[in-house]
C-alpha cells in the first residue's frame, strides 16, 4: 500500500508541475476578489507546505530558503510581504527537487510512529504515511485553487 500512495503523490506532483509550468507568469499575482492570494501565493504555499510535512514525516531539516515561512505558512498575504518573492521559474525547480524526495522515500518509511501526533483542526496524524498522504491531498486542493483563479482571471481579461 505504501508505494502507491508514494506513487499517487509523484502523480500528484506532475499533475502541478505542468499546470505550474503552463501558467504565464505576468498571471501569478493578481488577486482578483473573493480571493485571498494569488496563484504565487498558492505554489509556495504548496512548495512550503510539503517542505513541512517531509520533514515532520522524516524528522529531516527543511530544504527551503528562510524567506519561505514569512511568505508562504497558513494566514500569509502577499499583500503583507516586504521581501521579493520568489519567480516562477524558482518555485518550479522547488517542486522539482521536491518530485525527487518523493521519488526516494522508502516505502517502508511510511509505517512509522510520528515522535508525536500532529493535529491540524479535528485532523490527526500519528503515521509518516498519514500525514504524507495528507500532505498530497492538500496539494490536491491548492491546485483547484489555483484553477479556480485562473479561471478568474481570465475571465476578468476579457
Amino acid at each position: 500500500m505504501s508505494v502507491n500512495i508514494i506513487n499517487t503523490a509523484k502523480s500528484v506532483r506532475q499533475i502541478t508541475l505542468h499546470q505550474v509550468q503552463s501558467i504565464p507568469e505576468e498571471l501569478f499575482d493578481h488577486q482578483p476578489e473573493p480571493f485571498n492570494n494569488t496563484i504565487r501565493w498558492n505554489v509556495g504555499h504548496i512548495v512550503f507546505c510539503l517542505d513541512h510535512f517531509l520533514s515532520g514525516c522524516f524528522q529531516s531539516s527543511s530544504h527551503l530558503p528562510e524567506s519561505y515561512a514569512g511568505l508562504f505558512h497558513t494566514g500569509t498575504k502577499p499583500s503583507e510581504w516586504s521581501v521579493t518573492p520568489p519567480s516562477k521559474e524558482e518555485l518550479l525547480q522547488q517542486l522539482s527537487a521536491q518530485l525527487n524526495r518523493i521519488s526516494e522515500v522508502e516505502p517502508a518509511a511510511l509505517e512509522g510512529l510520528l515522535p508525536s501526533p500532529v493535529t491540524m483542526g479535528p485532523l490527526r496524524f500519528e503515521t509518516a504515511g498519514e500525514l504524507f498522504n495528507f500532505a498530497f491531498i492538500h496539494e490536491a486542493i491548492h491546485h483547484a485553487t489555483i484553477s479556480c483563479l485562473l479561471k478568474v482571471i481570465r475571465h476578468n481579461q476579457h
